[in-house]
């Protein structure tokens, strides 16, 4: 993207523009070299590179064998990020990923003092594998890490690397003996992504990559210092009011009872989306746009993104899967009933209570 590309009037400095022309090589670079390694999933990728760009956290489900780990992982190499893998199994302490106090004997004076030793959660990315499988005690180890970016232990707090992204992983199915992240904690994540099964052909050619010899040598992209000033260009991407307006109208129709929301969020939905899925949205929005080549958020990026910020903060009731009505379905309807035209109001003919049949083969 030249500068003579960039609207006039959108707030782009000139250092900015080469800064994301920068991005965009990088991420048609991640895109080639993870290419190599993992076959299709190019949404996924999509939407953890905009997480990365935004500094958020993020959640992966999907049935086992769908390289879930794999994709994370190679993402890090791609990145020179410092990166650990923690497996959640029933037994985990809180210690066990914070890390804890060790008593240490000087050997010339005798003398005795306390250090700490650092968990496997000091680094850039930290892969939280089947998360939902650790009592809460454990899980809530993590929310003061992707909050705050530090620990606390023994009352001094101790500083994480910077990036820090935490990627967790969870299986939908199997879930006897699991422990489902509370609310608080799912607010936390930025995307909720949903990893599918892979095409036919898609198939095919992980068959033939994975049953042939492999020596994948990664071409490195982006250091850690500059993803952080990418970070900060995000930030600064200008975004209309109209287009803030739009993200927080999503958000604010899937509050029960509060104001005039459709229907269907009535029937199905159980609690909605707070504050923070605003915030999400728009700043995912600024990271899109860039990926498209634009230095403004508009309301198509609010629309691409809401997808993955709300599915795990509208929370169904008994109505939506007595129904089968999940949140992706509830996000769908509401995309078409909530106007991105500021002038323009909630669509009633698209605001109704009953989803409509798919249609049937002849």
């Amino acid at each position: 993207m030249s500068s003579e590309s960039t609207p006039a009037g959108d707030g782009a400095k000139k250092d900015d523009v080469a800064v994301v022309q920068d991005l965009t090589d990088a991420y048609d670079k991640v895109r080639t070299e993870l290419s190599r390694v993992i076959v299709g999933q190019e949404s996924v990728v999509e939407e953890l590179f905009i997480a990365l760009m935004c500094g958020g956290h993020c959640i992966l489900e999907g049935v086992p064998g769908l390289a879930k780990t794999l994709m994370i992982s190679t993402l890090s190499r791609l990145f020179s990020l410092s990166f650990s893998r923690i497996q959640f199994t029933p037994d985990l302490m809180p210690s066990d990923i914070t890390g804890t106090e060790v008593i240490e004997e000087d050997r010339g004076t005798g003398a005795r003092s306390l250090r700490f030793v650092q968990g496997p959660i000091f680094a850039n990315v930290v892969l939280a594998d089947e998360i939902n499988r650790t009592p809460p005690k454990t899980q809530a180890a993590l929310l003061e890490a992707m909050q705050e970016h530090q620990v606390t232990a023994a009352g001094f707090p101790h500083k994480l690397p910077k990036p820090f992204f935490v990627l967790a992983t969870q299986n939908p199915i199997e879930q006897e003996g699991t422990y489902p992240l509370p609310e608080a904690q799912l607010d936390r994540f930025l995307f909720k992504i949903h990893v599918d099964y892979p095409t036919e052909e898609e198939e095919f050619q992980i068959v033939k990559m994975t049953t042939s010899p492999q020596d994948e040598k990664l071409e490195r992209t982006l250091t850690a210092r500059q993803i952080i000033a990418l970070q900060d260009v995000v930030r600064r991407v200008p975004c209309a009011d109209h287009v803030m307006r739009y993200a927080m109208n999503l958000a604010r129709k899937t509050r029960v009872n509060k104001g005039n929301v459709p229907d269907f969020i009535t029937d199905y939905v159980a609690w909605g989306a707070g504050p923070r899925a605003s915030q999400h949205m728009v700043l995912a929005a600024k990271a899109r746009a860039i990926l498209q080549g634009r230095y403004y958020a508009a309301t198509e990026d609010v629309a691409r993104v809401a997808y993955p910020v709300l599915r795990h903060r509208v929370l169904m009731n008994f109505n939506a899967e007595a129904d089968g009505v999940s949140s992706d379905m509830i996000v769908e309807k509401l995309l078409g009933a909530v106007p991105s035209d500021p002038s323009a109001t909630l669509d009633p003919t698209l605001a109704g209570r009953v989803f409509a049949p798919e249609p049937t083969e002849p």
